[in-house]
C-alpha cells in the first residue's frame, strides 16, 4: 500500500522539506549566520574534520571558532549542495540524506574557485509535525586553499 509523501498539518511533502533543510543549512553558512545554525542543527549532533558537536550553544560556538568572517559578516562563500538523494520513512518519521558538496570563495583579491568540495550524510526526524535535522556528517574529500576560509588553515 502507498504511504503519502505529506505529514499532517506539512504543507510540503517530506522529502522537499528535508531537501529545504539541507538548502537552508548552506544559505546559514554562506550568511554568516551562526545564531542561525545553531537553531537549525539544535537538536542534532554535527560531525565534521573535529570531535563531534551537540545543541545550539556548542554548534554555533564551532562555527562561529572555526570560519573566517569578512568586514561583511560572511565568510565570501558559497555552499552548492547537489546529487541530493532522501529516503523518507514516513511511518517512523525519519529520514536520512546524501549529497555532495562543492565549496566556491571569492575575495577582492582572490578570483572565485572551489576550495572544498565532498559528502553530506544526514538524519532527519519528525517531531511535533516538524522536520529536523539530528545529525550532520561532513566528509571533505577535496581540498583547495581554505587558508581563508578556516581558522585551523591559518595557522
Amino acid at each position: 500500500m502507498p504511504t503519502s509523501d505529506r505529514t499532517p498539518g506539512d504543507p510540503l511533502p517530506s522529502h522537499r522539506a528535508v531537501e529545504n533543510l539541507i538548502a537552508r543549512y548552506a544559505e546559514l553558512v554562506d550568511d554568516g549566520d551562526f545564531a542561525g545554525l545553531g537553531a537549525l542543527l539544535a537538536d542534532a549532533t554535527f560531525t565534521g574534520s573535529g570531535e563531534p558537536v551537540s545543541g545550539r550553544e556548542a554548534i554555533e560556538k564551532m562555527f562561529r571558532d572555526t570560519l573566517i568572517v569578512y568586514d561583511d559578516g560572511t565568510p565570501r562563500t558559497q555552499h552548492v549542495t547537489t546529487n541530493i538523494a532522501v529516503d523518507v520513512d514516513e511511518e517512523a518519521g525519519t529520514a536520512v540524506s546524501r549529497a555532495y558538496v562543492t565549496v566556491f570563495q571569492a575575495l577582492p583579491d582572490l578570483p572565485l574557485g572551489p576550495i572544498a568540495g565532498g559528502r553530506y550524510h544526514d538524519r532527519f526526524e519528525r517531531r511535533d509535525g516538524q522536520w529536523r535535522f539530528v545529525e550532520r556528517r561532513v566528509r571533505i574529500n577535496l581540498v583547495g586553499d581554505v587558508s581563508r576560509h578556516l581558522r585551523a588553515a591559518q595557522r
